[in-house]
């Protein structure tokens, strides 16, 4: 048990927020808006004929090669083991340059030997990251580099695969995983696919960055629920000040 709580804080819990890299498809490059119909066709039999760039707003944020990271949440454990609390402490970085944001979180993943759990992180948050790293011209930490890597030496966990228990034939929204945990939703007041409506249009950083904090929180304590230890323990929640090169609005 001991032990479980000591590993505990080497994981840094993480959520990305993405928005399209434009907010209307005709700002793309020329190159880029002839990639993105290309792209678009792959997408598009849901929705019947549609003219090019009619999806862009809605989808391009899903896809590093025509999204950004608008805002990174993480957090991690510490165990007071004397009083039997966990102390969770979180924090979002934010910043309307995305390579500054992509630097200052490689700074965060240089610290320490993390290893990283995101919900669905190994379909998309931790590639996501590395996509867009590469494009902004920033070199990959060690924690993301796992090209070579034997599959026991790549430090990433992923709620999203844990659940699945080996069954591969259904995709489980964090938010279903919180309401079979009974832990508090993060939804209340956006959800994914609002961020880019808020991002764009309302220009509200603010918004996304709570949501992006209380997704990181659900998915630590969906870990917890996943590794039951004591049936009497104190969780504190503490958010850490916001990076001073985030956006204000």
């Amino acid at each position: 048990m001991a032990n479980f709580f000591d590993q505990l804080g080497d994981i840094l819990f993480l959520d990305i927020e993405t928005a399209s890299l434009t907010e209307k498809f005709e700002d793309l490059s020329s190159r880029l808006q002839d990639e993105w119909v290309k792209k678009e066709k792959l997408i598009q039999s849901d929705h019947g004929k549609i003219e090019p760039g009619a999806l862009y707003f809605d989808k391009a944020g899903i896809h590093a090669e025509f999204g950004q990271v608008i805002c990174i949440g993480v957090g991690y454990f510490q165990w007071k083991k004397k009083d039997k609390k966990l102390i969770f402490r979180s924090k979002v970085f934010a910043n309307p340059d995305e390579r500054e944001l992509l630097l200052s979180f490689n700074s965060l993943l240089g610290k320490k030997k993390w290893i990283l759990c995101a919900h669905n992180g190994k379909e998309f948050d931790y590639p996501y990251l590395c996509r867009r790293m590469l494009v902004q011209g920033v070199s990959l930490p060690e924690p993301l580099q796992i090209a070579g890597k034997k599959p026991w030496e790549v430090r990433h966990l992923d709620t999203l695969e844990l659940w699945k228990f080996g069954d591969y034939k259904h995709y489980t929204r964090l938010e279903l995983l919180a309401a079979v945990f009974g832990i508090p939703t993060s939804k209340e007041d956006l959800d994914g696919s609002q961020v880019n409506t808020t991002f764009h249009l309302e220009k509200d950083i603010n918004r996304i960055k709570k949501y992006c904090r209380k997704d990181v929180e659900v998915t630590a304590r969906v870990y917890l629920a996943m590794h039951p230890q004591l049936d009497e323990m104190e969780l504190e929640i503490v958010h850490l000040e916001d990076s001073p090169k985030d956006h204000k609005d």
